[in-house]
């Protein structure tokens, strides 16, 4: 009998044991948390990389957390975040009673709509408790059938959980949804080389004679699984040379062939039994429950199951399946009849109205069945209204597949749709929609399908037609006397049209809309306020509404309340810290956007690369408008550090699809960045062209709020152009401010206009305005131009406002504004030195991260590698070492190690 236990580390998997072992030193040494994605083929030994992991990780007294998906559960929401993190909720003493009920509500442990992010956010602290006594080690096997909102949730610890002693390990199949979306760059684990194939046959079947083991390395083709199961096949004789082998070997996607040869030795009784505990995955069936379904005395049959090795009875009472290759083996050998009989067994140990008894009955129905697609629709739509929308979405299809009425049909997946959108399946939305375009589409739910339409077109396809054509008559169905509003999606259906025109200035878009304000809640009317005549009371008016506003409410607003914020460039850090925690999925990405611009105004520029990591998850998981506006946000770091060379790449990233999405909101702030960065580099003509594309001096800022926000950047040109009077016409049309940054940048700019006899007492009111220290980049520069202006006229103070200038642009590492303020302060006799303490700046010349990188990939790592490392893409890592280059004055990585001094 060969012996089946895995090896102390995995044979030829050295690479990643490497990065595995580095990401646990990385959080037990608290410099925080990472995660990693092993992806490869069936049997390519990624659950022996996980067992490996796991140990380890055990060994170095990490909180070990697990969870495997199963194919039958991918319906269940959040089933495998219970699986995950139950006992840690059994344990938790630090969780919020609003924390605990959501995770409770999830579970179905009680009654409650809990929000996807509620739950995300509840687990985190959960998580963030444990770790506060030992690092935690998440392990996720099969991530491929791991439920969508268990899966969100993981991904949501991974984004936000960066700072916990926290490691994911994750492993799937390249074609699962999670696995595809999953928020890290892939290590993919390939076949073994020839050399560590054959160390792994001969450990394991050193009798093989010499002729077979090179004809099972030929067919095995390096993959682990394979080489074990292969041998196994064989008869003594075979394997010792003394006998011909069969003509063909089974090998790759051909194993479930091979398991299915080896069960149909079984005999009958025993493959229900074995086909009963496939299909009982769930914690319905723990405790051994799937075998008094199976009735009668089965130990005879589970004896001869375990003794060909398929799977074992394990303490639990679950059937645990050698590789989940005999479990899909076992079930695709079925045949239809056999599989309905066992999925009408074991729909019937569950109630009437319990969901796994519904997709048990669904799995076994072969004809039409509207009772059945009736009962799925109720248990979708409550789902959905759990948060679990991708969830709800599976049974509305299912619904549909079992809908004798077109109609019906139409309506289910109409409704499919939308949930699958809001649960983050844009794909799957988008390929919905186009199937529901084949066919008539019933009038009662024409509002929804438009909404959905839009939905996919908008966010995914980054087209903004569809909405000025589709939305108001969708307005007009849906405001109707006695119409169907569809749970509120008049609010959410007007959302969609004012972003369509906030977007693009869609002349028909502004009129429908201003054609249904009284027909909206006061958030919406409130948004559309803010975005085409905002006033000095809009800003309070918003908090006042937020404050207002219920739990329920809040999250039922969130999109307009957040859009509304955004149209003020007011970042309203409460606001969107309450609905973070309170809305679901399809919100995280206006939440994220939200702070990424906040980050930006506020001066926490550190946090610049989230905006490229976010756009990549944005366009994992299909969203590409989100992504776009990602890349959008990130030009504003490029811009104001006077990276001009990084502002054209983005520019070449997202300008063609904004030219041809007519987005003029993006192609405007693209010109005013382009100004910005003008403005760093002291090219004020240039500058002054660009800011005049978007609003001429003189002329009245009308149309969307943008223009207002040009004030001290168009002023600025104008000043040091010579063109005071400009400058003066452009501020006098500016009485009325919008928000408090409003305020203080028309503050600066009369600062930077005003007379020499008025200008330092409009320097000071300009610091003075109320929250002016929030708006650090800002602030910075009117330091650095009344530090010159000081200078200039021989006024005492002005080295200590440069001083304090410089230290910001250092800090933000905003080099040619820091340059500026060092020419300035020399010219006051002030000699400037970089301070080696600086942490943005090593002796190389290197920033900390480019010289992370840089000394990795000295040591021989590719880009993928570093990036699994540091949590970056491959193409985030290129980019550094495209700086890094010529900073070092070399051309070639191999050069790297000599340059820094560790080769």
């Amino acid at each position: 009998m060969v012996d089946e236990a895995p090896a102390p580390t995995p044979t030829g998997r050295r690479r990643e044991t490497e990065l595995l072992t580095a990401a646990l030193v990385r959080a037990a040494g608290g410099a925080g948390g990472s995660a990693v994605l092993l992806r490869g083929e069936a049997g390519v030994g990624k659950s022996t990389l996980l067992a490996w992991a796991e140990r380890e990780a055990r060994e170095r007294g990490f909180t070990v957390l697990r969870a495997v998906g199963a194919e039958g559960e991918a319906d269940f929401a959040f089933g495998a975040l219970h699986q995950a993190v139950w006992s840690l909720l059994q344990r938790s003493s630090a969780l919020s009673a609003h924390q605990r009920e959501s995770l409770d509500s999830a579970f179905g442990v009680r009654a409650g709509l809990p929000s996807g992010f509620a739950v995300g956010a509840a687990t985190l602290a959960l998580v963030a408790e444990a770790a506060r006594r030992a690092p935690v080690a998440l392990i996720l096997d099969d991530l491929q059938w791991i439920d969508s909102s268990s899966a969100t949730v993981f991904a949501f610890l991974r984004r936000r959980g960066a700072e916990l002693p926290l490691v994911i390990v994750g492993a799937g199949r390249p074609e699962g949804t999670a696995v595809r979306t999953w928020p890290v760059e892939p290590v993919e684990v390939r076949a073994l080389s020839r050399a560590d194939a054959a160390l792994l046959l001969g450990t394991r079947y050193p009798e093989l004679a010499a002729s077979t083991a090179e004809r099972i390395l030929t067919e095995a083709a390096g993959n682990p699984l394979a080489l074990v199961e292969l041998p196994r096949q064989l008869a003594d004789a075979q394997r010792r040379g003394a006998a011909p082998l069969p003509d063909r070997l089974p090998l790759g996607r051909n194993l479930e062939r091979m398991f299915a040869e080896r069960l149909e030795a079984l005999t009958p009784e025993a493959g229900r039994l074995l086909l009963l505990g496939a299909l009982s995955t769930g914690d319905g069936f723990s405790g051994g429950a799937w075998l008094r379904v199976a009735g009668g005395d089965v130990r005879g049959h589970l004896e001869r199951i375990e003794a060909g090795g398929l799977a074992r009875l394990d303490a639990a009472g679950r059937l645990v399946f050698r590789h989940p290759l005999v479990r899909t083996a076992v079930i695709s050998a079925a045949s239809d009849c056999a599989r309905g009989e066992a999925h009408r067994a074991l729909a019937a140990a569950f109630a009437p109205d319990d969901p796994r008894r519904l997709a048990h009955e669904a799995s076994a129905a072969l004809l039409p069945d509207e009772d059945l697609a009736h009962r799925l629709q109720d248990v979708g739509t409550e789902l959905a209204c759990r948060g679990g929308d991708a969830e709800g979405a599976l049974l509305l299809e299912r619904a549909a597949v079992l809908s004798a009425d077109p109609a019906q049909r139409a309506r289910r997946l109409t409704w499919a749709a939308v949930m699958a959108a809001r649960g983050g399946q844009l794909r799957h939305t988008a390929a919905l929609v186009e199937e529901l375009r084949s066919g008539p589409v019933p009038d009662d739910v024409a509002p929804l399908f438009g909404y959905a339409t839009v939905y996919a077109d908008q966010s995914h396809h980054v087209d903004f037609t569809s909405s000025a054509v589709l939305l108001p008559a969708a307005l007009d169905a849906l405001t109707a006397p006695g119409a169907d509003t569809f749970d509120g999606l008049v609010d959410q259906v007007y959302f969609k049209l004012l972003l369509a025109a906030s977007y693009t200035d869609d002349p028909c878009a502004w009129r429908a809309l201003e054609r249904h304000r009284d027909n909206v809640s006061e958030a919406g009317r409130l948004c559309l306020q803010a975005w085409t005549d905002p006033g000095p009371d809009t800003v309070g008016a918003l908090r006042t509404l937020a404050d207002r506003l219920t739990q329920e409410q809040q999250a039922g607003t969130a999109w307009l309340l957040l859009w509304t914020a955004s149209a003020l460039d007011c970042p309203e850090s409460d606001l969107w810290q309450r609905l973070s925690g309170l809305h679901g999925y399809a919100s995280q990405g206006s939440v994220a956007k939200a702070r990424c611009h906040q980050d930006f105004l506020l001066g926490r520029w550190d946090q610049a690369s989230v905006c490229l990591r976010e756009a990549e998850e944005a366009d994992e998981l299909g969203y590409h408008c989100n992504a776009l506006m990602f890349r959008h946000h990130y030009a504003h770091f490029l811009a104001g550090r006077g990276d001009e060379s990084g502002l054209r790449e983005i520019e070449r990233a997202i300008g063609p699809t904004a030219t041809r999405a007519r987005m003029r909101f993006v192609l405007d702030r693209l010109t005013h960045l382009r100004g910005l960065a003008a403005l760093a580099h002291g090219r004020y003509e240039e500058a002054y062209a660009h800011f005049c594309e978007i609003t001429p001096p003189g002329r009245p800022p009308g149309g969307p709020p943008w223009p207002h926000m040009l004030v001290f950047d168009l002023v600025t040109a104008a000043v040091h152009t010579g063109r005071d009077d400009e400058a003066r016409a452009h501020l006098a049309l500016h009485s009325v401010t919008i928000s408090d940054r409003h305020a203080f940048l028309l503050a600066a700019a009369a600062a930077l206009a005003a007379p020499d006899e008025e200008a330092d007492a409009a320097y000071r009111a300009a610091y003075a305005v109320p929250g002016a220290e929030r708006w650090v980049f800002d602030l910075a520069r009117l330091r650095l131009a009344h530090g010159s202006w000081l200078r200039r006229r021989h006024r005492p103070g002005a080295r200590q406002v440069l001083r304090v200038a410089h230290h910001v642009f250092r800090r933000l590492r905003a080099d040619p504004w820091a340059r500026r303020c060092e020419e300035e302060l020399r010219a006051a006799g002030d000699p400037v030195a970089p301070s080696p303490a600086d942490p943005a700046a090593e002796p190389t010349g290197l920033t900390g991260q480019e010289l992370r990188i840089a000394r990795l990939a000295a040591t021989g790592l590719s880009n993928k590698e570093i990036g699994t490392m540091l949590q970056l893409s491959p193409r985030t890592v290129a980019a550094h070492l495209y700086k890094v280059f010529p900073k070092l004055g070399i051309t070639s990585r191999a050069a790297l190690a000599h340059v820094l001094g560790d080769g």
